[in-house]
């Protein structure tokens, strides 16, 4: 009888850490489903987009705007590139919408993806749009929407040229045939996936980045020819869509104005939640 009783006792206490074990597994799949296609959590570390979000304010990021990434194969772990791909959306991105998104330029001078480095910066021209700068201000050709941080671009615009440091005066895609900086920058037509756009020895130099991130091909410039993988090429067909990025607090932000355009598959989603 006794016997009978712990063997009884012994599969419900079987049953019931079973039973534990099923919900926390399926708990913890669904909260790894949630962080991966729904929504996750990051700190801002920097002042860059005050007043809106300033240091140590938490965020949350709403995954299901452009929808969720996931990776089409694992090799990015042994060093190979990162491809992913994106879940359906609710709708595109905004001008305006602050975005979180892995930082696009671990290498110097050349587009990568890190997956270690994110950055939050407010989005000011979408795919399709001409950007400028016009005395500090930022400007999309034919909208007459006010982009970024309005007070902060006014302010700015008032502070005299020689007291800004070089490294901050001095823009993408830093080259004497450009010279652009932050009070008078552009015009750059930001890519829309599948515009065909004539290359010149000139403007690669705006899209030589975007161009070697997408083919993974080598580009050189031969007398008054460019070349990918040393053949010449006069049009490019872009395969993704780009965005510019700005901080509002435009004084003190390593943004689009210094690195260049940023790659959709970089984005990780909408800033949605400021704790």
């Amino acid at each position: 009888m006794l016997k009978n009783r712990l063997k009884i006792l012994l599969l419900f206490l079987l049953n019931k850490v079973w039973l534990v074990c099923k919900i926390t597994g399926i708990a913890i799949v669904l909260a790894i489903c949630l962080r991966v296609f729904v929504f996750d959590s990051f700190k801002v570390p920097t002042p860059s987009m005050e007043p809106a979000i300033s240091a140590g304010d938490y965020i949350i990021v709403n995954k299901l705007v452009l929808g969720g990434r996931v990776y089409k194969n694992c090799g990015f772990m042994k060093g190979g590139k990162v491809e992913t791909m994106r879940l359906w959306g609710w709708r595109d991105v905004k001008r305006n919408d602050v975005l979180v998104f892995n930082f696009p330029y671990s290498e110097q001078d050349k587009l990568g993806f890190d997956l270690n480095m994110f950055y939050v910066k407010r989005c000011v021209a979408i795919p399709g749009d001409t950007l400028y700068i016009d005395n500090g201000i930022y400007n999309v050709k034919n909208c007459s929407d006010t982009l970024g941080c309005y007070e902060n671009q006014w302010h700015f615009s008032k502070v005299k040229p020689e007291s800004i440091a070089p490294a901050i005066w001095h823009c993408f895609p830093h080259d004497a045939a450009f010279n652009w900086n932050v009070r008078q920058f552009g015009p750059l037509y930001v890519p829309h996936e599948g515009d065909t756009l004539r290359i010149d020895t000139n403007n690669i130099k705006l899209y030589r980045n975007l161009i070697g991130y997408e083919t993974g091909g080598e580009l050189s410039v031969q007398g008054d020819m460019v070349c990918l993988n040393h053949v010449p090429v006069q049009h490019y067909v872009f395969t993704k869509n780009y965005y510019f990025m700005a901080g509002d607090l435009v004084s003190n932000s390593r943004d689009s104005r210094y690195w260049g355009l940023l790659p959709e598959d970089h984005i990780v989603g909408k800033a949605a939640m400021i704790d």
